[in-house]
């Protein structure tokens, strides 16, 4: 063999590499830029001034979300780091029935109120972050509130209350 025929060779071979190594690069770049177009986007929730009125007589504001779409509930409160007091989520269904909340992907301790078509609130549970374990309501509720854990407690609101849904 020669040494014109051996960089012929050498040549040949550090070519098939080179494009080897951008058809890798492109299928890398390409699959990255899919996975992020794929990745689930935090939707904007719009956000209403509500206010619960205890049987004592007192109104206690909340700022809610506003969750109404299949979309909008699935994603919840759903890799939220933080919720302050006052703050919540409220789902809204567009019937009375028995609802159902679990905990995926949730970060924060919530309480979870369940509430009538006229506002009443039904009962109140805590709720742990990342429990997978359904919490149902026991009775039909046509909304469902969620807060910081022990919001409700600390802020005076108990089973009874009437959440002001004005729509």
């Amino acid at each position: 063999m020669t040494f014109r025929g051996l960089f012929r060779i050498v040549r040949a071979v550090t070519l098939h590499q080179g494009i080897q190594f951008w058809i890798g690069l492109s299928c890398c770049l390409c699959f990255a830029l899919v996975g992020v177009n794929c990745m689930p986007r935090s939707l904007a929730f719009e956000t209403r001034e509500l206010t619960i009125e205890t049987t004592q007589g007192a109104r206690v504001p909340i700022s809610a979300e506003i969750a109404r779409t299949d979309q909008e509930r699935s994603q919840g409160l759903m890799n939220r780091k933080t919720l302050a007091d006052g703050k919540g989520m409220l789902f809204v269904f567009e019937k009375d029935q028995i609802l159902s909340f679990w905990m995926k992907n949730t970060l924060i301790p919530l309480s979870i109120a369940f509430i009538s078509s006229e506002g009443r609130i039904l009962e109140i549970h805590d709720m742990e972050p990342g429990d997978m374990n359904p919490l149902h309501s026991s009775r039909s509720a046509r909304y469902a509130l969620e807060t910081p854990r022990s919001w409700f407690n600390r802020a005076g609101v108990t089973v009874g209350d009437i959440l002001q849904v004005e729509w």
